[in-house]
């Protein structure tokens, strides 16, 4: 009988235990009705002839519930603690029976065939879709918000989980690995070239051609001072008014101008400049360089990592606070979009045999791969098992239906008895 304490059993081992204890008791008793009447026949088959057979009956009974008593109690330990060979199985033969439980299960359920075969008559995607329209039950939620809401638990235990430093200092690896390591000049070059026989910068020098020219029209006041306080001071007042004028509206004439003739000599100069930009950044290693040392400080300046980390924890801040909130924007937005996956996966047929393919073969392909290791799970587990906890666990599950052996066994063999007697009784003269 198990020794573990009831209180200690699962619910369901529980009421293993009780139906176990149930049917040793009615073997129990049958062994001990058939003693009782063997007693009886035994005692007074002299004066009534009949009860040879009934004698007979209970001795039969007796021996085969005797029987298979010994053959039920050999599985899981000695009986009445007597070291005879090849009892008390089960614990002496763990090990082995972990591993032939686990290569069994390996050749017969974890076989590619079998998995595919399973695969192959369950409509995979179409339930998918199904369970994720449908509202959960007891809740006034749907599937999809179910998802959605467990998706957001553990991505908000992966923000939590992570450290900040560890996060910042990926983040300055791979900004090292992909941006400062690699060379800008060149393919900065290559870019600037393409726009420049594409005339695509044409539009940026309007822009900012109108830009200078809506700030001139509006600062006019600016360039008072801005020539004439550098002229002598002998230079009549009047001259210096002159100047300053003369040179906004020079000024704004050019801009004008610019804005006014395509190929104005500015915009020509502009051109030129940035094809030799363009150019050099590509083949002369003195811009190349200035270009890299830019970029270095950039990269290495304080404030630039202050700001990396600043946008990490906004970031990470606002992730969290969307995650949890059901009726944020991001959580609404991913329970709609898993409904319309579930939609998806109900009325899209192609759809639906891609995924069960995409399933059916990754399953497959698990199961071909890892099947030992999943099947080392079972002679692992057993292994680690106590002798005696292996046989509570085992008699627990099959020791009921056993317990019909011997009680199978008293009955066989009373009848069994009954019939020896019986033909002896008939075939035999004088007995």
């Amino acid at each position: 009988m198990p020794r573990t304490p009831m209180a200690l059993l699962s619910t369901a081992d529980q009421e293993r235990l009780r139906a176990l204890r149930r049917m040793k008791a009615i073997a129990i008793g049958a062994l001990v009705f058939m003693a009782v009447v063997f007693v009886f026949a035994f005692a007074f088959q002299e004066r009534l002839g009949w009860l040879g057979y009934v004698r007979a009956a209970a001795e039969g009974g007796m021996v085969g519930a005797l029987a298979d008593w010994f053959a039920v109690t050999a599985l899981f330990r000695r009986p009445l603690g007597l070291p005879i060979p090849h009892t008390a199985i089960i614990p002496n033969r763990k090990d082995e029976i972990g591993r032939t439980l686990g290569e069994f299960v390996e050749t017969n359920f974890l076989a590619a065939d079998v998995v595919r075969t399973k695969l192959a008559t369950t409509a995979i995607a179409r339930r998918a879709g199904e369970w994720l329209q449908h509202p959960s039950t007891g809740s006034g939620t749907s599937h999809a918000e179910r998802v959605a809401a467990e998706g957001a638990t553990i991505a908000t235990a992966v923000l939590n989980a992570l450290s900040d430093d560890d996060v910042r200092d990926l983040i300055a690896d791979l900004a090292r690995e992909h941006l400062v390591q690699p060379e800008w000049g060149p393919p900065a070059g290559v870019w600037l070239e393409k726009i420049v026989d594409a005339d695509a910068h044409h539009g940026a020098v309007d822009l900012a051609a109108d830009s200078i020219a809506t700030w001139l029209d509006s600062n006019a006041g600016s360039f008072t001072g801005l020539v004439s306080r550098r002229l002598p001071s002998w230079v009549p007042r009047l001259a210096h008014r002159f100047v300053d004028d003369t040179v906004y509206h020079e000024a704004v004439k050019f801009v004008h101008a610019v804005q006014d003739d395509p190929q104005h000599p500015a915009r020509l100069a502009i051109d030129g400049y940035l094809a030799r930009l363009a150019d050099n950044l590509q083949n002369d290693p003195a811009t190349r360089a200035k270009l890299e040392n830019a970029k270095a400080s950039l990269f290495d300046s304080p404030r630039v990592g202050a700001l990396a980390a600043e946008a990490w924890n906004t970031a990470k801040a606002g992730l969290l606070t969307a995650l949890a909130d059901p009726a944020s924007g991001l959580r609404v937005r991913a329970a709609r979009a898993v409904q319309e996956v579930g939609e998806r996966l109900t009325t899209d047929a192609a759809l639906q045999t891609r995924v069960d393919t995409w399933v059916s073969e990754a399953a497959v392909f698990l199961v071909d791969r890892y099947r030992h290791d999943i099947a080392s799970i079972i002679t692992d587990t057993v292994e680690r098992w106590d002798p005696a906890e292996t046989t509570e666990k085992i008699e627990l599950m099959v020791g009921r239906d056993l317990q019909y052996i011997r009680l199978n066994g008293t009955v066989v063999g009373a009848l069994a008895g009954l019939a020896i007697f019986s033909i002896a009784q008939a075939v035999i003269p004088g007995v």
